[in-house]
């Protein structure tokens, strides 16, 4: 993607400096998934509905590695009791 199109999707998607500096967009479904996350955060969730939208947005985080790593270990860590 050059940087052009990454300016022009960085403007139809409304990417705060915040969210540039967080987030990879190294491709448009990037862009995609924090959309459709901003959009499932505005609605009533469900708990485990809004810790699936958590672990979707850190995915496209440049170390999206630790996240998954934070959330398992939780995960197991419930259900080792």
């Amino acid at each position: 993607m050059t940087d052009e199109e990454k300016n022009k999707l960085f403007k139809d998607f409304d990417i705060t400096e915040e969210e540039k500096r967080r987030y990879v967009f190294d491709e448009l479904r990037d862009f995609q998934i924090l959309d459709l996350c901003r959009k499932l955060e505005k609605l009533d969730l469900s708990s485990s509905d809004r810790k699936a939208v958590e672990m979707a947005k850190s995915q496209i985080e440049d170390d999206w590695r630790t996240p998954l790593l934070t959330y398992l270990q939780k995960l197991l860590t419930e259900y080792s009791r």
